[in-house]
């Protein structure tokens, strides 16, 4: 069975005051900083922190009615799975949803706070879904695929209606790739709404499973590693995504766990936005220098998504400052008699840098007695910053400092 346009203007009638319309502002501080024209799709907003939640109303308002009484079931890390808790219990529909044991802790409990049956079961995507299949068969649950059902990826077609009609003069859409339902959906309304429009596809490099399957001209499993886009986490693109995606998507840009994290934190700084890693993935491709022809352009970044854990946030946001420039770690010698601290610490005062953290290192500072290894973390200004303390620690005899992380 294909998917039509058709289907897609059907699952907006269909999921029109369930699902929030999203705004779509310009960003002028993303745009300043990349040179287009910059506006960002406010998924986040939606109820369960998602976009997830377009396709999940939209499947789950046509299943059978013998079906919702039995109920459903869906492997997800996250937010495909509160997107089904919500909108099942909404419709009085039982849930269950497989999370892999890395699922982030906050989207587990909000799965179970909307009344779903939640398991943990698995390393990784692949392996809850073996369980949710086993599952769905004894118990005669309907299973519902996030990515690659073809009531889902109507339901994430919608979005790419609203964009066409919040921002009418758009060049570039850049749509997080993890299973493709999203990039499917998306593409297959902009193709019909506005075919001048261009689709980049982005992955994360730890899970670049539509990479692979445009090399290979079918899916094809990758081997999937932690990454901070956990939501795009997913080791094979799905069937139906990629058969419809595959001739719409115009680019594929593969971005990196530090790029990630600096676009997590440009959208704090810049957009006021808590992101995850999967929707902060689309800044962080143009923000790498990936796309130097989206200059002077029109751009959409669909923020898809705001459910990040609150300490995985904060470790997220110091690698963010790492390289950004912002935060700089390096190891000094200096002398273990009175003032040898003082020393370093004025160096350190002088040049516009402030110590966060210091350690002493005296079991492996080497064979002078006399002077002691101090592992530093100061908070600096940008790269040129570091450049400059590392010179004048170097100047006034300290040992070089590590190159920064």
């Amino acid at each position: 069975m294909a998917l039509s346009f058709a289907d897609i203007e059907q699952a907006a009638q269909r999921i029109a005051g369930h699902v929030v319309q999203t705004p779509c502002p310009l960003s002028i501080p993303l745009s300043e900083a990349t040179g287009a024209k910059i506006y960002c799709k406010l998924e986040y907003l939606q109820r369960t922190g998602s976009f997830k939640e377009r396709g999940a109303c939209n499947a789950l308002a046509i299943l059978a009615p013998d079906k919702q009484k039995r109920g459903v079931i869906a492997a997800s890390a996250g937010n495909h799975a509160l997107a089904l808790a919500y909108h099942a219990q909404r419709l009085g529909i039982p849930a269950t949803v497989v999370m892999p044991t890395f699922a982030p802790l906050t989207k587990v409990n909000n799965c179970r706070k909307l009344g779903a049956n939640v398991m943990l079961h698995g390393t990784d995507l692949a392996e809850a879904r073996v369980k949710a299949d086993e599952l769905a068969a004894n118990q005669q649950l309907t299973y519902i695929n996030g990515y690659d059902d073809l009531a889902i990826i109507a339901g994430q077609g919608t979005l790419g209606v609203e964009i066409a009609a919040q921002v009418p003069d758009v060049d570039y859409v850049l749509v997080p790739i993890g299973g493709g339902g999203l990039v499917a959906g998306v593409g297959l309304a902009l193709r019909n709404l506005k075919p001048n429009a261009k689709i980049i596809g982005i992955e994360p490099n730890r899970a670049a499973s539509f990479s692979a399957a445009m090399e290979a001209g079918k899916p094809v499993p990758v081997k999937v590693r932690p990454t901070l886009a956990d939501g795009l986490a997913v080791a094979q693109v799905g069937n139906n995504a990629f058969a419809i995606a595959r001739a719409l998507v115009d680019k594929i840009v593969i971005v990196n766990e530090q790029q990630i994290s600096l676009a997590i934190l440009r959208l704090i700084e810049l957009e006021k936005s808590v992101v995850e890693g999967a929707g902060a993935s689309a800044l962080a491709a143009c923000l790498c220098g990936a796309l130097p022809e989206i200059k002077g352009k029109t751009v959409v970044l669909p923020l898809t998504g705001g459910n990040i854990d609150t300490p995985i946030l904060g470790r997220v946001l110091e690698r963010g400052l790492a390289s950004d420039g912002r935060l700089y770690r390096f190891t000094a010698t200096i002398s273990d008699r009175p003032g040898g601290l003082a020393a370093l610490a004025r160096i350190v005062g002088e040049a516009g840098a402030s110590i966060l953290e210091i350690m002493h290192d005296r079991a492996f500072a080497g064979e002078d007695i006399t002077t002691v290894n101090v592992h530093c973390i100061v908070e600096t200004r940008n790269q040129d910053h570091i450049t400059e303390l590392r010179d004048r620690l170097q100047q006034e005899g300290f040992v070089s400092p590590s190159v920064p992380k």
